[in-house]
């Protein structure tokens, strides 16, 4: 058990190192509740149109008129029960929970909300089954990736996560992604600045699921 609670201590404080926020968590209706009120208390993601003054064609002015005020929390992958329950949560402050369809969200998504397939102490990394396009998209197109790691799931280092990986790798096709820390490049200038190529925050939430 002692191992266990310097593993997690190890991972918390690589993944802080990297700017992600931590929170822990004993159920998962807490990080449903967490994440709404993250999406409560952010500024409305719209998509930002340029030239939508100008003369434009029919498809173009569709385009502009996509955008919104409202905010969305997309969770794919979740069981349908678990959707009710943080769909729910979501509707009591106005938020909308979706979980398909993620290509039509032009406009936008605040929060894309994933439960992962388990996660690295040595790097601070979540690893993530993203065989699903919508899982891809969510934790691309939102400003910011909330991700359920459960404690359990937690490896000491990626070779130890590589019996976990073949038992992935039996179904195809398959996708993994690891994700270490928010979005992040320093290709201009050398100055280094967040969300460029994805979610501005990563917000890891480590579940004790008691296993």
């Amino acid at each position: 058990m002692a191992a266990m609670h310097e593993m997690i201590d190890i991972f918390k404080q690589r993944a802080e190192g990297v700017s992600a926020k931590i929170l822990e968590v004993d159920s998962l209706k807490r990080a449903f509740e967490y994440t709404v009120d993250l999406c409560v208390n952010k500024e409305a993601c719209q998509l930002l149109v340029s030239g939508c003054e100008e003369m434009l064609s029919e498809k173009a002015e569709d385009l502009c008129d996509l955008k919104v005020s409202g905010k969305i929390i997309a969770a794919p992958g979740l069981s349908d029960q678990l959707f009710d329950q943080f769909e729910q949560i979501a509707e009591k402050s106005g938020i909308d929970l979706i979980k398909s369809g993620l290509r039509k969200q032009v406009a936008g998504i605040d929060i894309g909300f994933t439960i992962a397939t388990g996660g690295i102490a040595e790097t601070g990394s979540i690893v993530l089954d993203s065989s699903s396009e919508d899982v891809r998209l969510a934790t691309m197109l939102s400003e910011i990736h909330v991700a359920v790691v459960r404690k359990s799931s937690i490896r000491p280092n990626s070779f130890d996560f590589e019996k976990d990986m073949k038992e992935m790798m039996r179904s195809a096709p398959n996708y993994l992604a690891f994700i270490t820390g928010a979005s992040r490049t320093a290709d201009i200038e050398r100055v280094l600045a967040l969300g460029v190529h994805g979610p501005l925050e990563l917000h890891v939430i480590l579940w004790e699921d008691k296993e």
